[in-house]
């Protein structure tokens, strides 16, 4: 045991000599931040190498081979004592939650964009005194009270907090905790939602590629661009309103709504004049950009499979990445059906959730790319099984995300440690004071040139929040900043689902 042991000093010895002389330097050099440099002076604080353990008894020998734990934190007694909201004005309304514990660290998760936070606070009872680190054990208590789309906000943004809480406990990022990684920097699409004028925003599409650095684009693609115009679409006055617009896109209050209406029962056409205004409108796109640039789209509009058919058809010169979302998620024949028809990929999955959602159209083969939205698919791990499971049947794996950064850098994490994965959604490219919101803990910024930097030396997700910039951007209706919350401390129900 003593040879081994100092084989493995020796080792060591070197390995460390090299880690303080590169910290050491890091140090010494005018450009590292102040934030950084706490950090490495925290790093470089006491405790015998191991190669000066030669000596000591094998329980001292083993105990410092774990001496890289956060020594601030010791993760067996790590206790959870209370979940905090707060809401911001990020793509509409974004609760943003803290799970404290008894140890001083925290962990951060997104209720997903446009979700309650109550969805996440209704959770606080069934995890109070429970420890953070046992991600998946909790993953089992609070999985039956998620579902698909905003309603598996709560449940997704307990799970990713922990695991920001598990990695800062641990003193390693989330994606060495998910099995390792498989890159180091993850491609981003920038999402851009659509205009009117096509040549505007041809224009604003070149500006992604050429200022911004992006190597793949979103845009908006349906009848709202054409809408306008006349016999371009059938049956639509039926649905519109007062201002002559289809009401209830996006509402879900109103049940008999066009919105809120399943595709194949709007009864909505596009005409061969529609299709022709479309396609002007992507090829304009196209001359701006180049065909090296993947370009993918999206909000088509509530029409039957027919429709889906002939517009992605009429779309296939210009080579889009995916047709997204064109009917619902849950219709895997009509999708089996759309996609065995045309020659552009389809994608859909924003809304689903877990790993048992997404079976039927992987299984099916009904569609070409999966497209979960971590803040509602299941948090890291189970988009990572997701991912998997989607890969053993040669299905891809792209990311929609449309959140804070807390969400983002999860998405980050999840895709460096998911091998079949595409390119993740950057949904805020334009809001100057969105990366703000957050700090990074780690020596490299979070977007360089159209790609996320992996946090390679920063524990949990790699971040912490900047409350100035946080307080700044509130939503008018939140109540304070992560004020407490102790009317949600008592459990008063039965939670268990069978006998």
């Amino acid at each position: 045991m003593k040879t081994r042991i100092k084989e493995i000093s020796e080792r060591f010895k070197a390995e460390e000599k090299q880690e303080v002389a590169a910290k050491q330097r890091e140090l010494e050099d005018a450009s590292t931040s102040n934030h950084r440099r706490d950090f490495l002076k925290k790093s470089l604080l006491g405790g015998l190498g191991l190669g000066g353990m030669m000596m000591a008894p094998i329980e001292d020998v083993m105990a410092h081979t774990t001496s890289r734990v956060n020594r601030f934190s010791n993760p067996s007694d790590l206790k959870i004592t209370d979940l905090r909201v707060a809401v911001l004005r990020v793509t509409g309304r974004q609760p943003v939650i803290r799970i404290d514990t008894n140890q001083g660290i925290y962990g951060l998760g997104d209720v997903r964009d446009g979700g309650d936070e109550r969805y996440a606070l209704m959770l606080k009872s069934r995890i109070l005194g429970l420890n953070p680190c046992n991600v998946e054990m909790i993953w089992k208590i609070i999985k039956q009270f998620g579902d698909h789309g905003r309603l598996g906000g709560g449940v997704c943004a307990v799970e990713m907090a922990l695991w920001d809480l598990c990695g800062k406990a641990y003193g390693v990022p989330a994606w060495q905790l998910l099995g390792g990684r498989y890159r180091d920097k993850v491609r981003l699409y920038a999402d851009t939602p659509g205009a009117r004028n096509p040549a505007e925003f041809a224009k604003t599409m070149e500006r992604r590629v050429k200022e911004q650095k992006f190597t793949f684009l979103k845009m908006d693609l349906g009848i709202h661009v054409v809408a306008d115009q006349p016999d371009t679409i059938t049956n639509s006055k039926f649905w519109s309103g007062p201002d002559g617009r289809m009401q209830g896109q996006y509402d879900t209050r109103d049940y008999m709504s066009y919105g809120s209406t399943l595709h194949p029962f709007t009864q909505l056409q596009i005409t061969d004049k529609g299709l022709e205004g479309l396609a002007e409108y992507v090829e304009q796109v196209r001359s701006a950009v180049g065909y090296e640039i993947p370009l993918s789209s999206d909000h088509f509009g509530h029409f039957d499979v027919n429709n889906s058919i002939r517009f992605a058809k009429r779309m296939e010169p210009y080579r889009l990445a995916w047709v997204e979302d064109m009917v619902p998620w849950f219709d895997t024949d009509r999708w089996r059906t759309l996609t065995d028809a045309i020659e552009t990929p389809t994608c859909t999955g924003e809304d689903i959730f877990a790993l048992n959602g997404f079976k039927p159209l992987i299984d099916a083969k009904a569609v070409d790319i999966i497209h979960p939205d971590l803040g509602t698919s299941g948090g890291l791990l189970e988009t990572k099984k997701i991912g998997d499971y989607a890969e053993e049947h040669g299905v891809a794996m792209a990311m929609h995300q449309a959140g804070s950064p807390v969400t983002f850098m999860a998405n980050v994490h999840c895709a460096a440690a998911t091998q079949n994965f595409m390119a993740l959604e950057h949904h805020s490219v334009d809001d100057d004071w969105w990366g703000d919101l957050v700090k990074m803990t780690g020596s490299q910024p979070m977007v360089t040139d159209g790609y996320a930097n992996v946090p390679l030396d920063a524990p949990g997700l790699g971040i912490e929040l900047n409350d100035e910039v946080m307080k700044e951007h509130l939503h008018p209706s939140t109540k304070g900043y992560f004020e407490p919350t102790p009317e949600w401390n008592e459990r008063q129900s039965h939670d268990r689902t069978w006998s």
